[in-house]
């Protein structure tokens, strides 16, 4: 699955979008679905916080990394699945099992219908009318974590 692919954010998605939308979310404010992403760092063990975009679909949650194979990615994936996910004071815990490129098509096409206007830069001109082959074409650039609550 993993192909090194990786589109490093622009300076106003750092350090203005992405930091407003992770302070909403810390204050309880969802935007768009939004949480703030909680996983213990690979090399540090220290908690790593970032915000993202929690899907819902055919009663399934899933989260999703646009930009590909970030460093929330390799956490995630180092810590065997497990994360939190942060909306104001309320803590979810969960264990985060990787979708196979196969199975992203309709995942995908949901995340894009949701969030093409945030996201759509990083998908090559792929979109939520794009055909499954173009779609599947794309799958490996965005790793997908299907979601399971966890106590």
């Amino acid at each position: 699955m993993p192909d090194g692919h990786y589109r490093k954010p622009g300076w106003f998605t750092q350090h203005v979008f992405n930091r407003l939308v992770a302070a909403l979310t810390r204050a309880g404010f969802s935007v768009w679905g939004s949480r703030v992403l909680e996983v213990q760092g690979r090399k540090t063990g220290l908690a790593r916080r970032t915000p993202v975009n929690l899907l819902s679909l055919d009663g399934r949650q899933y989260i999703l990394s646009p930009r590909g194979e970030t460093e929330w990615v390799r956490n995630v994936r180092a810590g065997a699945g497990r994360l939190d996910l942060l909306l104001g004071s309320k803590r979810q815990h969960y264990h985060g099992q990787e979708v196979p490129d196969a199975d992203k098509v309709e995942i995908l096409r949901a995340y894009l219908r949701r969030w093409k206007a945030e996201v759509g830069v990083f998908f090559d001109g792929v979109g939520p009318d794009s055909t499954d082959e173009q779609i599947r074409d794309i799958a490996h650039k965005h790793p997908v974590f299907q979601l399971d609550a966890t106590s």
